[in-house]
């Protein structure tokens, strides 16, 4: 800065600041709000999180397993009574994106409904069996 420059505002630099007649003051926290900073790329973030996020294939059985598995579901439609506490394993599609997870469910067999091919639980879980992977009859209650 050269002292020409210094001396450049001397005229105006004590002057009173100006205030309008005609629009009110605007208020410390709105001014602050005119300099935060702009989030351009809101969402982008979650994006990133669910592109990244991980999901398993759907696996198709094996004959033998496919046996088993009908061994083990005519056991459950033989006497619906018994109401036989179970683990199944069976693959819930991904509402989001291709794939899904293999879940584990324990809990008690209310009914086996054959015509629209699922299983049916006292908590109100339902089964799909073309998404069964396994099931295991743990409790066998007489």
């Amino acid at each position: 800065m050269n002292e020409k420059d210094t001396h450049k505002y001397d005229d105006i630099i004590h002057l009173p600041h100006h205030v309008s007649a005609r629009h009110p003051q605007m208020s410390l926290m709105n001014r602050a709000a005119q300099f935060s900073p702009f989030a351009a790329l809101t969402g982008h973030g979650a994006a990133i999180q669910e592109t990244a996020r991980l999901t398993d294939s759907f696996v198709e059985l094996e004959e033998d397993q496919k046996e088993q598995l009908d061994e083990q579901l005519l056991k459950l439609r033989e006497e619906p009574a018994r109401n036989p506490e179970v683990e199944a394993v069976y693959f819930q599609p991904d509402a989001r994106k291709d794939g899904g997870a293999y879940v584990t469910i324990r809990g008690t067999v209310k009914k086996i409904d054959g015509y629209r091919r699922r299983i049916l639980f006292t908590d109100g879980t339902t089964v799909p069996m073309d998404m069964l992977f396994s099931i295991e009859i743990i409790d066998e209650r007489s």
